[in-house]
């Protein structure tokens, strides 16, 4: 493995356990404030805090912004998908939700195919297939009757549009990359996010009682504007850039497991064994997508 592949993987599995963290806190915070406000107060803080990191490296070099359109579409897909995400979080539960994070891999997969004309191998293949599996399986919470009248909750159902718009943007950012930085990219990326957002959330950022939410909601806010938008926004695209679509997000295999880990860390239990399961299916399916 080259020292870039290898850096590469570090990144997604550190993105794996921010990930899930934002699932775990989104549940508790979701129906106290509505999405468009709280994602559009964090892309805000996120970028200054990206932007001051940018400044501390040497700033922006000459071209940063060539073509900014660029920006503006990784920004809109990005936000889409957030949005969803918390919108979809008012129902369903996290573990869940993580299970349809999960199928991002093999949509990504056929975007790669589309956009970047990568080709999956017969092992490749396979371990999307046992992964999808795998995930049906926690979203329909192991009940096989659900899962033949294909009984999916709303939640769910509105989160994986989100998810279609996240499988997109993988392929898209090395397509649309210049030689930008991650870091830089990220920063466009994501100050064109919290613009969009103030402008279609402005009527939703000006009815939030801001000084009587819950703290909960606050630590989600922080929490996700520093660890699951700055950190994953840029480990992402890091990564994207030494790594085939298909691999970056075969990481998201690990997301509904480290979900788990933050429910029962914050006061949740354990999923029923027959759910774990499913998971532990998820896992077989990212150690197939690893192997070279």
């Amino acid at each position: 493995m080259s020292p870039d592949a290898r850096v590469g993987h570090l990144a997604m599995l550190l993105f794996s356990v921010l990930v899930a963290g934002s699932f775990a806190l989104g549940v508790l915070a979701a129906n106290d404030i509505a999405p468009m406000a709280l994602n559009a107060v964090r892309f805000w803080i996120a970028t200054v805090l990206i932007g001051a990191l940018v400044l501390t490296r040497g700033g922006f070099p000459a071209g940063s912004f060539v073509a900014p359109w660029r920006y503006l579409i990784l920004a809109g897909i990005f936000a889409i998908y957030f949005v969803l995400m918390f919108e979809g979080l008012k129902t369903a539960p996290s573990v869940s939700a993580a299970a349809v994070f999960t199928l991002t891999p093999i949509l990504s997969a056929g975007f790669g195919w589309l956009i970047l004309r990568q080709h999956l191998t017969g092992r490749m293949g396979t371990a999307l297939l046992i992964g999808g599996v795998g995930a049906l399986w926690v979203i329909f919470r192991a009940d096989v009757q659900a899962l033949l009248r294909f009984e999916i909750g709303r939640g769910e159902a509105i989160y994986f549009v989100g998810v279609v718009c996240h499988a997109l943007y993988t392929p898209l950012v090395r397509k649309l990359n210049r030689g930008e930085t991650a870091l830089i990219f990220s920063f466009g990326t994501i100050a064109g996010a919290a613009v969009i957002l103030t402008a279609f959330g402005w009527t939703d950022l000006i009815a939030t009682d801001w000084a009587n939410l819950p703290p909960v909601v606050w630590v989600t806010i922080v929490y996700t504007a520093v660890f699951a938008t700055a950190a994953t926004a840029t480990l992402l695209q890091f990564a994207a850039l030494r790594l085939p679509s298909s691999k970056v997000m075969a990481y998201t295999y690990l997301v509904p497991a480290w979900v788990m880990v933050w429910d029962v860390a914050l006061g949740g239990s354990v999923p029923p064994l027959a759910v774990v399961a499913g998971v532990a299916l998820t896992g077989v399916a990212l150690v197939l997508l690893l192997r070279d």
